[in-house]
């Protein structure tokens, strides 16, 4: 069977190599996500394990179209019925990249109608229309000339982990965190790593939950565990064996801490909720005081920036002591910020050894490593000696 697994726009790359470990074939990454192909088992283990996907999306069928009868049409042809039942209900979502209809709306309405009438015909009752939480999520993708149709098996998003009980203003993504994560080369057991703005603890519990190696979907459950044609005896020794490989708490080198008390009571609360408490350092502190907690290690951040939380000022007169914090406290260190803010290169006056292209939901943002050399980057100059 072909699916395909949207994610954050940059971590394709990262997505695919994480499929091909879980089993899947003929990964093809493309924007915004990776086509893949598998079984079952493949199906439960990918939203069971997968860090970097938003959802697991099944293909049901694709054809040519130039009107919205044509939509309505490819729609209507599944057999729906033997996936799900007419009580279930359902939603619609629709994209499209450069197509020629003019209403998407409309279009989500004629695939909703072909869905409906589909049932009517085969089993005398139509599903209702649920816009909040649908038992069964249909999403369409139309190109210029095709649409492809899918049925969700994750339902809610992947990055929901299931267990996030305190928010705060401008959330990042878990997903997107873990992407992050993957991209600094962090290495669980053998590196610390320390948010010094964690905020409710994102960057800490899917650290964390990397080094117990806790898969990310056992907090919660999945659309396809609502399908009719479930297979209960594949999916139970998956999670299982996800159970069995879980490490039991103990204390990591994951420091945390944020200048508010209030931030930091959250990311307690959000480690708490997630099984984690006590495997995380978290304190309150202000990043331009903070000392390094230990010797080497990464860093990574995100920042206020000028669409979040803070006023250009602010931020002008942050970077340079930024820039100075890392350059006095952090020496030895890989340090990583993901901001949306194009002024943060400049105004930490730091030269960035890597900027990688991230979007946090439609923000284009960067991801930038600073590698903070331990003692003088540079070499000493040759003495000269005097002849014999």
């Amino acid at each position: 069977m072909n699916f395909f697994a949207p994610c954050p726009r940059g971590l394709e790359p990262l997505l695919a190599d994480e499929l091909i470990a879980l089993g899947a074939t003929d990964p093809k990454a493309v924007p915004g996500g990776v086509q893949f192909a598998g079984d079952w088992a493949l199906c439960y283990r990918a939203n069971l394990e997968s860090r970097i996907a938003t959802r697991v999306l099944w293909q049901i069928t694709m054809g040519r179209y130039r009107s919205e009868e044509d939509v309505y049409r490819i729609a209507y042809a599944p057999t729906w019925a033997r996936w799900f039942t007419p009580e279930q209900t359902i939603r619609v979502f629709v994209t499209a990249h450069k197509s020629p209809l003019r209403s998407l709306e409309f279009v989500t309405l004629k695939i909703k109608d072909a869905v409906c009438d589909h049932f009517r015909t085969v089993a005398g009752k139509r599903p209702s229309v649920d816009t909040q939480a649908p038992d069964m999520r249909v999403h369409a993708f139309l190109s210029a000339d095709t649409v492809t149709l899918y049925l969700d098996t994750s339902g809610e998003p992947l990055y929901k982990r299931g267990f996030k009980e305190a928010a705060v203003e401008a959330p990042l993504k878990e997903n997107l965190a873990a992407g992050i994560l993957k991209l600094t080369g962090w290495k669980p057991g053998e590196e610390a790593l320390c948010d010094p703005m964690c905020g409710s603890g994102t960057f800490l519990i899917e650290a964390a939950q990397m080094a117990l190696d806790v898969a990310p979907g056992l907090g919660r459950h999945f659309a396809f565990e609502r399908f009719k044609h479930y297979e209960r005896d594949t999916w139970l020794p998956i999670r299982q064996a996800a159970e069995a490989r879980r490490q039991p708490p103990r204390k990591l080198a994951i420091y945390g801490s944020d200048i508010l008390e209030s931030q930091q009571r959250k990311a307690f609360v959000n480690l708490r909720s997630a099984g984690l408490e006590g495997c995380v350092e978290v304190t309150r502190a202000d990043l331009l005081d903070l000392p390094a907690p230990a010797p080497a290690g990464v860093l990574v951040a995100n920042p206020p920036y000028g669409v979040r939380l803070s006023d250009t000022s602010e931020l002008e007169a942050f970077y340079p002591q930024l820039g100075d914090a890392l350059k006095a406290h952090w020496a030895g260190w890989r340090c990583y910020f993901f901001t949306g803010d194009p002024a943060l290169p400049k105004g930490v006056r730091l030269k960035a050894s890597k900027r990688t292209p991230l979007f946090n939901g439609a923000i284009e943002c960067r991801l930038f490593e600073y590698q903070m050399i331990a003692g003088s980057a540079r070499k000493p100059k040759p003495v000269d000696k005097a002849p014999d």
